[in-house]
Parts: C-alpha cells; structure tokens; sequence
C-alpha cells in the first residue's frame, strides 16, 4: 500500500486528448417491401316470390289475353318476325359469382445524407 501511495505522488498528469469523428459526410439508405394479395369471393342469390309472364315481338298478333299458352300468329306471313316469351315462376331468379383477387405491391426507399 505505501509504494502504491508513493507511486501516485511521483506520477505525472495525463491529459485527455479531444475525439474529433474522421468522417465528414455519410448516407443511409433503407429499403421496405410489401405485398398485400386480397381475395375476394361474391355469391348473389335473387329470389322471385311472385309469377311473371312477358312477352315481346314484333309481326306477332294474338286474341284475348297474353297468357301463357295463347295463340300468337305471325301478322303478315312471310315477313320478318320477332318474338319472345318469357314465365319466370316463384324460386332463384338468377345466380351471380364473383371471385377477383387485387395484388398490391409496394417498394419504399428512404435516403438520409448527414453532413458534419
């Protein structure tokens, strides 16, 4: 313990000397990636709860009624006709199915400079 006492009375100061950083200029880059998929599924069920009945045409007569099961006849033989008839009853009236998927990518870059 004495040469240790003794040696800290004859021991010169020290002084620190300043840290100065070696770079005067830098860049940092960072980089993000994404990927988002969704997928979507749609199904659509209309119902009728009612009879419906439709007709349509053109050189087409009947008598009475348009009902189903009536006489239609073509107006003027030989001339261009049209016609259509259309009994929709109670239950689906029509089905729709959707499936669409949206892919969504993302790239993300940051730059940071810092200057001393």
């Amino acid at each position: 313990m004495r040469h240790l006492v003794l040696l800290l009375l004859i021991s010169t100061p020290v002084q620190a000397a300043s840290v100065i950083p070696n770079f005067t200029n830098g860049t940092v880059t960072s980089e993000t990636t994404s990927r988002t998929e969704i997928t979507e599924i749609i199904n659509q069920v209309e119902y009728s709860n009612s009879n419906s009945y439709t007709v349509t045409g053109t050189n087409i007569s009947f008598s009475g009624n348009p009902v189903p099961g009536a006489n239609y006849a073509i107006t003027v033989p030989g001339q261009a006709f049209q016609f259509s008839e259309t009994l929709m009853t109670p239950g689906i009236a029509s089905e729709t199915s959707i499936q669409r998927t949206t892919i969504i990518d993302s790239n993300t870059t940051s730059i940071s400079v810092f200057t001393q």
